[in-house]
C-alpha cells in the first residue's frame, strides 16, 4: 500500500531534496506540495489522500506551526512531522503544543526519514536524538504523581480515531468522510466508547479522554 505524504516548505531546492529522498522508496508517493501553509490549507481541500505532512516551521504568510494546528483542527486524522533547522526549546515546545506527531531536522538521511514517516503512521512519535533529549527536559516534572488503581481503558485504534475527530467538533458526516467510513459505523463506535469510558455524552468522553490522556 502506498504512503501519501505532502511536502510544505518555502524552499523548493529542499523541496526537491526530500523528494530525492522519498523516491527511494517504492511504496512512497508524493501526493502534492506546497510553499507555506495557506497553500497547504489550500490544497488540503481537494486532497483526500494524504496520510502524513513533512512540515517546515518558518515560512511566509503562515508559518509551519500555525499550519499544523489548523491540520489538526480540520483533519486530524492527518500525521504531521516537523521537518526544520530550528531546534530550539520554544519551537520544539509549541510544534508539539500545536498537534505535531513528530520532529526531525532537515539533514536526517533517506532510510532514518522513512523509517521515521512510517513509524508515525504506526502511532509513534518520530524525533531526532538531539529533539528528542530537548523534549525530555522541557517535559521532566519533578512531582512524582501516583498512578490511579483503576483498570485500564482499551480502545480500538478506529475508536481512538474518531473520539480525536469528534474532539475537533466534527459532525458525524465529517468523520465519516476523514476516516472513510458510513456515518452510521461512526455512531457505532461512539457508542462503544461511550460505554467503554462510561459517559453518556460527547462533552463527558472528551474530558474524561483527555483527563486519561487517551486523546
Amino acid at each position: 500500500m502506498n504512503i501519501h505524504t505532502a511536502i510544505v516548505d518555502d524552499n523548493n531546492f529542499l523541496i526537491k531534496s526530500v523528494k530525492d529522498k522519498l523516491s527511494l522508496f517504492e511504496d512512497m508517493q508524493i501526493s502534492f506540495t506546497a510553499n507555506d501553509g495557506v497553500q497547504c490549507m489550500e490544497k488540503l481541500q481537494t486532497d483526500k489522500y494524504t496520510d502524513l505532512i513533512l512540515m517546515d516551521i518558518e515560512m511566509p504568510n503562515q508559518n509551519g506551526i500555525e499550519t499544523t494546528a489548523l491540520v489538526k483542527q480540520k483533519h486530524p486524522q492527518i500525521k504531521i512531522i516537523m521537518l526544520t533547522v530550528f531546534d530550539d526549546d520554544e519551537n520544539i515546545f509549541n510544534a508539539i503544543k500545536a498537534g505535531a506527531d513528530g520532529y526531525l531536522l532537515k539533514e536526517t538521511p533517506p532510510k532514518e526519514l522513512y523509517d521515521a514517516i512510517v513509524q508515525t503512521l504506526e502511532g509513534g512519535a518520530a524525533m531526532t536524538p538531539s529533539i528528542a533529549m530537548k523534549t525530555l527536559k522541557l517535559l521532566r516534572n519533578p512531582l512524582e504523581i501516583q498512578p490511579e488503581k483503576q483498570e485500564a481503558i482499551i480502545l480500538t485504534t478506529r475508536e481512538t480515531e474518531v473520539l480525536e475527530q469528534l474532539s475537533k467538533g466534527l459532525p458525524y458526516t465529517a468523520i465519516a468522510e476523514n476516516l472513510f467510513i458510513s456515518p452510521s459505523t461512526v455512531r457505532r463506535h461512539i457508542e462503544n466508547i461511550y460505554k467503554k469510558l462510561q459517559v453518556h455524552s460527547k462533552i463527558e468522553a472528551i474530558e474524561f479522554a483527555k483527563k486519561k490522556r487517551i486523546i
